[in-house]
């Protein structure tokens, strides 16, 4: 037998409730995803398409149904157990960068490590290296409101990948930046797709990187849908 699937969502629904009414955004839902395919989750906005990308990420629990990565049922742990598991196996790339200012592009993306216990001289080479693949390494030492928008996305990238996650899941990545900097990036991820053997997932309205991934769905009446190309 082959190794499970990296991701895998068993009759997963989730549904939020408001003063007059009930919206179900997952009903029953049901994904298998491997290991190395990169994947656009699009469709209109409101559908759930982010709070399907937080599910898969652990930032948020379904209210029913199971969920596995690698096989092993992780809606199980509890909150200290599922945070060392996110910090190791998952990065995360959003909209808005939220790197912290004061800080350098370096100790920005030095963070997961040592929130994951990794020594201050391990954990500097690793971000030093991630900085230097997204051309960043002349820009090691600036404090991230010195550099343009589309740097501060690639020390986003940088940070989101430098514990070597399985995955990476970016959300509206390049919603922020012009056409050029979009370009940059998308590239950027599909490059390190190629180079690291990791899943990526993205939820995006734009078409371009959209169309770089191998797979696209939606949510349709609940489901996880494909969209054909």
């Amino acid at each position: 037998m082959g190794d499970p699937p990296l991701i895998q969502l068993h009759g997963v629904s989730r549904s939020f409730v408001s003063k007059t009414a009930a919206l179900d955004i997952l009903h029953k839902a049901d994904i298998s995803i491997q290991q190395g395919e990169t994947i656009a989750i699009v469709g209109a906005s409101g559908i759930g398409k982010s709070t399907l990308l937080n599910i898969i990420g652990t930032l948020d629990k379904p209210d029913e149904g199971r969920q596995f990565f690698s096989g092993e049922d992780i809606l199980g742990y509890n909150d200290e157990k599922l945070a060392a598991f996110r910090n190791k196996n998952i990065g995360f790339v959003f909209q808005f960068h939220y790197l912290l200012k004061g800080f350098t592009a370096v100790e920005n993306v030095m963070l997961p490590g040592l929130i994951g216990g990794k020594s201050k001289k391990t954990i500097e080479k690793h971000a030093v290296n991630m900085l230097e693949r997204v051309q960043l390494g002349s820009r090691i030492e600036y404090r991230v409101e010195d550099l343009s928008g589309g740097e501060q996305q690639r020390v986003a990238i940088a940070r989101a990948l430098v514990m070597g996650p399985a995955l990476l899941l970016a959300d509206e990545p390049t919603g922020n930046l012009d056409q050029k900097n979009s370009s940059a990036v998308h590239q950027l991820l599909k490059e390190l797709n190629q180079e690291m053997g990791m899943t990526i997932i993205v939820v995006t309205h734009n078409s371009d990187l959209a169309g770089l991934m191998k797979r696209r769905l939606t949510l349709k009446d609940g489901k996880i849908v494909p969209v054909l190309k």
